[in-house]
This record gives C-alpha cells, structure tokens and sequence, in this order.
C-alpha cells in the first residue's frame, strides 16, 4: 500500500503588495495614507511627495513640491491633514494637504533647530510640535502661534522621540544609547529619569500606551522593552537580529511588536506571552560549575597546577563558565533569545521543548530597511529602504 502523502504546512508571511519607485535618494519617512490606497513620503533629494494609486493599479505622485532642503524626517495627521516635514537645515515647515491629496498649502515655518531635524511628532491634542535634532536638542512649539515654548540639551543626537498625552511624558532615545523621560508643560519641562539598557546607540522608540510600555531599537541589533507602567524596572530584552534595529511598530489590538533592521529582516513579535528577563552576568575568578581557574586567576592556576581558561557565560542561569561546562547552544523565545546562545549543559538540560517553541516569525524584505509605518486598521506595513524604494506588505498573514 502507497505511504500517504502529507500536504507540506503552509508558511505564512508577508504578502509584497506594491513597490512605489521614482526617488532619486533615500526616503527617510513615509506614510500610509488612512482610508486610501496613497502614501506620502519625504526625501533627501529634497522632495515631497504624495502617491495614490491609479487604475493601472500603479502608484503615481499626485503632489511633487520641492523643498530648499533635503527632507530629514516628517509628522502626518490624518484627522487635519497636517503635514510637517523636517528639513537637514534645521527648519520644520508644515502644509495642510487637500481632501483629494491633490494639493499641498503652505502655513507656517518653524526655526526649530541649528541643524538637521531627526524627529517631529505633531500632538494634535495640545497642539504641540514635538521635535529633535543634530544640534542635540530637543524642543517644543505651539502650532498655532509658532511661538517656541521650551527646549531640553539631550547628552547625545537624538534619534527616537515619542510622547504619551495622558501624563505628557516625552521619550527620547539618543546615539549615546540613554533613554530620557520628561514630563512637559505649557513652558517648561522636568527632567523624571534617564535609563540605559543597550550597548549601542538608541535607533528607534515605540511606545503602548495602553500597556504602558516603551520599545526601544538599537544599532547593538536587540530591542528592549521597557516596563514603565509596572514602576518595577522591568527590562526585557529580545534578540533577533543580525544588524542594527532601524523601526518599531507596535499592533495594539493582536499585542505584536514590529521590528525592522538593516538586515532587511521584518520580525514580528508576540507581546502576549510571558517573558522573562535575562539574568545579571555573575562575576567569578573560577568557573562556577567545575572550578577550573579563569586565566587572570594565577594564585588558583599556581596552586592546582592547571592552565587558566578563557570566561563565558549562560545566557539562561547568568552563571560564569568555562567553554567545556557551556559547550551547547539553545534558543530561549521567552528570554528574547530567538536564535540559539550559549547555555550551561545544566540549563541545557533543563531547558524544554515547550521553552524552545518560537516566540517571532522572521520575514525579509530584500532591502536595508530604515523607516517603517503600521497602518493597523488594514494591517499594511509600509518599508522604506537605502535602495530608495517603498515596498507596501500586506501583514494580515502574520499580524492576526
């Protein structure tokens, strides 16, 4: 009798919808317009541009306006259509775009900044505009009068700036790879904390506010999310990939996380589980599971006559350990270690198959992603990249 054939189980990922071409330099921010099939998109070749599809099903720009600088970074609000772009010259100008997004109005220009503009959030709420810059500064505008209402000296250039209304804490994540938290007023600021948890600089910030946690990306390759809301400290960290983080997005409604990097790598996270912190690495002269001395350790070598070994250390128990009490390797999702690490034959052997199930899925997306956009009502991803092309996802495969 003939073996049954198994049908093979299909893999679920992203689905390319559209590539959007014609740049002639990076688009270093674009976004998904709501409720249209467009984008907007801002450019160092100084453009701004809004693309909507056509019927041949390609996207075209129905607005191209030229900016006296190249475009750094951008802030769009979909209920006022306000569009404000941050220029390399350290000017933040804004439009109002037209319900067809067949016209850009010009209506005011800020002086925000010495140098280039590296973020802009726009808080329609307070109608405030948030942003940073090379001139490591961070400041605040009304946007209603222009009038600057305060600013912040950041220990390094900041590159990730979010902000949460209901308390009015901004988060600022810098090259340094500080994390600072301040709570704004009308006119002035107050510094609450600062935090550090990479070893690289700070690349990207994502913040949940109904979670109360913060996502921080960096160039050291890992994210960390931050438990501000527990007051417990909490950091998690979570390992998956290969280059440095460039964007977060966060899906509040299936609780994913997504993660995008110069690999080209798009890693989508499941929030909803149970993580675990990694372990403080512990200090020790000898190796903690048989005692064999580390090579700084001469008094021990002397005394036991045996040759000093290089120092390692279990990713799961944090204990220090030579190379022969850590020769295997295992994935641990809920510690954040998607790919296999160095673990302790101890913890080796502890660890189950049910704590080696993934926690992510990995995807690529065939170009060094540097901006990314979530549209969550239709579960759009929009990709930005170094090879000056938009591509548009399709993400209900994957974030559901």
């Amino acid at each position: 009798m003939a073996a049954e054939i198994q049908p093979k189980p299909l893999t679920r990922k992203p689905i390319l919808m559209q590539r959007v071409e014609g740049s002639q330099e990076v688009v270093n921010m674009a976004v998904i317009v709501p409720k249209e099939e467009g984008v907007i998109s801002v450019s160092e070749d100084r453009t701004v541009r809004v693309w909507l599809k056509r019927d041949s099903g390609q996207y075209w720009p129905s607005i191209y306006h030229a900016m006296p600088s190249p475009c750094s970074c951008m802030s769009f609000n979909p209920e006022t259509r306000r569009l404000s772009i941050g220029l390399d010259n350290g000017t933040i100008s804004e439009f109002i775009l037209s319900e067809d997004y067949n016209k850009m109005t010009p209506v005011k220009n800020y002086q925000a900044h010495q140098s280039r503009v590296t973020m802009i959030l726009f808080v329609l709420e307070l109608e405030w505009v948030l942003s940073t810059g090379q001139d490591k500064q961070f400041a605040w505008h009304c946007s209603e009068s222009g009038q600057r209402l305060g600013g912040y000296r950041t220990s390094a250039v900041a590159s990730g700036l979010q902000f949460d209304v209901e308390t009015r804490h901004v988060f600022i994540g810098d090259h340094s790879g500080q994390v600072t938290i301040l709570k704004l007023e009308q006119e002035n600021c107050t510094l609450v904390t600062t935090f550090r948890g990479h070893t690289g600089g700070v690349t990207a910030l994502c913040w949940d506010p109904v979670q109360r946690v913060l996502f921080s990306g960096s160039s050291d390759h890992s994210v960390i999310m931050w438990d501000i809301g527990g007051r417990k400290g909490t950091a998690i960290e979570l390992q998956g990939h290969n280059d440095k983080v460039q964007a977060l997005s966060y899906a509040q409604h299936t609780r994913q996380l997504i993660s995008c990097g110069g690999d080209g790598g798009i890693v989508v996270w499941n929030m909803d589980v149970e993580r675990q912190e990694t372990p403080e690495w512990l200090d020790s002269d000898s190796c903690q599971k048989c005692d064999q001395p580390f090579f700084w350790n001469f008094k021990q070598m002397w005394d036991s006559k045996k040759i000093g070994l290089r120092q390692h250390h279990c990713r799961k128990c944090g204990k220090a350990v030579c190379g022969k009490c850590s020769s295997k390797r295992s994935s641990i999702p809920l510690m954040g270690f998607e790919f296999e690490v160095r673990v302790c034959d101890s913890c080796h052997e502890a660890i189950t198959d049910e704590e080696r199930a993934p926690t992510a899925t990995f995807h690529d997306s065939k170009h060094n992603i540097v901006h990314v956009h979530f549209d969550e009502t239709r579960g759009w991803l929009l990709t930005s990249g170094t090879d000056k092309v938009i591509k548009l996802w399709d993400m209900t495969p994957v974030v559901s």
